[in-house]
């Protein structure tokens, strides 16, 4: 059996975390590999619906669930999604939920620049979700992060300190903002390293152990490919590799555990916040995407930009991030409507292309080139299988297929857990 890794190969908001709760019911281990509690993941199991933000989806239904080291990890928020949880009725101990040593910690400071650096960037602010995400990667690659690990060192911390004051008080400074005050840091992290210090275990060895002995692995990743660091819309990206490729160093296995990677993909785009968006529709089409689709963040709350399929961007996806199949979701938004456009090329002045170039200013010109398909008036809100879809919905997907070159997973026709259409089981490979 083989293991699967779930990307999202759009801007993120595909989907993924309902894809993943799915999937979860075959996996012996959920690992998160990537991102922090920017990323939001709603699951409706019945009644009731839960939003998760730092834990992996697999915690819903008492999967084993790790939190690897290609994480950053705010150790308050991560409190209080255990105790909203919790009330919830969801059992989260050590024994199910474990967190890498290596994760670097997101500190109140991260959130001040976060926040300090978008105000003060006026026309040039990348619409970050201000929760400190940047400033903890930007600390770990720069050798001055306080990792997990050290909660269980604080006495040693000193040193580490010096490095990690010496650089945020100078852009502190800047912003005419006081010093860190090292004692209340120290006490914040004395007072949350009780809670944490429970969960933290070895994840590499926890997974590498689970590989050995057959055991079914399940890696999630947050955001979605176009947000990808290095291959996304730069500088409107995240500040994590979202792409399938980074499982396997967010988590301590070789690249040859990913196993089968699925990319979720939604049947029509959305964007929260700013960065080129070629498809986007800003007119009384796109706002009726947007309502049907509730097209509100999980984490943030804000409004998503809504537009037709890009074909163009979902096969470079399927490109840099070797996917196996799609899932496709939120199909039922598209009932009703008499013809639907999917985005084949661009246009940017006098050339044409078939991809997205690199640079924003090319991204920000770009013109949609689209190719019209007849909709469908039944419903397939709840379908369960391809018997129960209208004739126009299965054409409309096969043409997806076709145009970015990857063969459909698994369809997904609500919320709800029980209302996917199984094409090909992602375990059985």
């Amino acid at each position: 059996m083989a293991n699967v890794t779930v990307i999202g190969a759009q801007w993120g908001d595909e989907g993924k975390g309902k894809i993943v709760d799915w999937l979860s019911e075959r996996a012996d281990v959920v690992a998160r590999f990537q991102g922090g509690h920017n990323a939001g993941h709603t699951l409706v199991v019945g009644e009731k619906v839960y939003k998760l933000s730092l834990l992996p989806s697999g915690i819903v239904r008492g999967t084993l669930s790790v939190i690897g080291n290609g994480v950053v990890l705010d150790p308050w928020h991560f409190r209080d999604e255990v105790a909203k949880l919790s009330a919830q009725g969801v059992t989260i101990t050590p024994d199910n939920l474990q967190i890498a040593e290596t994760c670097p910690l997101i500190l109140p400071f991260h959130r001040d620049l976060d926040g300090l650096r978008e105000d003060a960037s006026g026309a040039g602010k990348i619409g970050t979700t201000r929760r400190g995400i940047g400033p903890a990667y930007e600390d770990k690659v720069g050798r001055r992060a306080i990792r997990v690990c050290d909660l269980a060192h604080l006495d040693d911390l000193g040193p580490q300190l010096d490095r990690l004051t010496a650089h945020h008080d100078a852009l502190r400074t800047g912003f005419g903002e006081p010093p860190i005050d090292r004692a209340a840091l120290m006490a914040e992290l004395t007072e949350i390293a009780d809670f944490i210090l429970p969960f933290v275990k070895p994840v590499w060895l926890t997974l590498n152990r689970a590989k050995a002995a057959g055991k079914r692995i399940l890696f999630e990743g947050a955001q979605g490919t176009l947000l990808d660091i290095d291959h996304g819309t730069y500088p409107f990206v995240t500040s994590s590799n979202t792409v399938a490729g980074a499982a396997a160093s967010g988590t301590g296995l070789g690249p040859n555990a990913a196993g089968f990677v699925l990319g979720i993909v939604k049947a029509y785009t959305t964007r929260v916040g700013s960065g080129p968006f070629p498809t986007e529709l800003e007119d009384a089409t796109g706002q009726r995407l947007g309502e049907r689709g509730h097209e509100f963040g999980t984490v943030t709350g804000r409004k998503r930009r809504c537009g037709w399929f890009d074909a163009v961007l979902v096969r470079q996806s399927v490109a840099v991030s070797g996917v196996t199949g799609i899932a496709l979701t939120k199909l039922d938004v598209l009932d009703g409507f008499d013809t639907l456009q999917i985005c084949v090329g661009y246009k940017i002045g006098d050339q044409t292309f078939d991809y997205l170039p690199a640079h924003a200013q090319d991204q920000a010109k770009a013109q949609p080139i689209y190719e019209s398909i007849e909709g469908w008036h039944d419903t397939t809100a709840g379908a369960r299988s391809w018997a129960e879809l209208p004739a126009q919905a299965i054409k409309y997907i096969r043409r997806i297929e076709e145009l970015i070159g990857c063969p459909v997973t698994l369809v997904s026709t609500s919320p709800e857990r029980e209302d996917t259409i199984l094409v090909r089981d992602p375990f059985a490979d």
